[in-house]
């Protein structure tokens, strides 16, 4: 059920991230050619794709963390026996869990603090700029915690207790942690 969820969020952020890129993609070129060919430009086009890129990244965090894909070293953990492989699981867990809560109470004081404050140029609210690090902090600390839970299960198999794979050991195509 809950995998089930975390693979439409996935989905849908996959789908937002490229609807951010586009629109970036988009308005940067337009006032380009704007600025250049017309001496005129969108006032709101570095902005806008400033917000756009910082949303996307994080976006982008999140299906990173879903599917195992930032950057790690795995060379100490394969070779450990199983109980170390869990150990290690744990403890990189709970230390992610630190940092997202760590990042969740930092990004929820910015929000807090720049509620009341707009950007230059759109008058949104500085508030949405800062909720997209509350939003990452805030998922990423459910997947880990989920991990956390399938691991207690007994859920995950050995593969899985290894957070990282790099990248010249996985064939193409092949399934990182169970996942795709």
């Amino acid at each position: 059920m809950i995998d089930r969820c975390l693979g439409r969020l996935e989905r849908l952020f996959s789908v937002l991230m490229v609807a951010c890129l586009a629109l970036m993609v988009v308005m940067v070129f337009g006032n380009v050619v704007l600025r250049y060919g017309f001496n005129s430009g969108l006032m709101m086009s570095e902005e806008l794709s400033r917000w756009l890129f910082v949303w996307m990244t994080f976006l982008g965090s999140v299906v990173a963390m879903r599917r195992h894909s930032h950057l790690g070293s795995d060379s100490l953990v394969q070779r450990l026996p199983l109980a170390g492989k869990k150990a290690c699981f744990v403890a990189a867990h709970l230390l992610m869990l630190a940092m997202c809560v760590l990042m969740a109470k930092g990004t929820w004081e910015q929000v807090v603090i720049n509620y009341g404050s707009t950007s230059p140029v759109m008058q949104v609210s500085m508030a949405w700029f800062y909720a997209s690090g509350l939003l990452f902090a805030v998922l990423a600390g459910l997947i880990v915690v989920f991990e956390l839970f399938k691991l207690a299960m007994g859920r995950l198999d050995e593969s899985q207790l290894i957070g990282v794979i790099e990248s010249e050991d996985t064939p193409h195509g092949a399934t990182v942690g169970g996942q795709r």
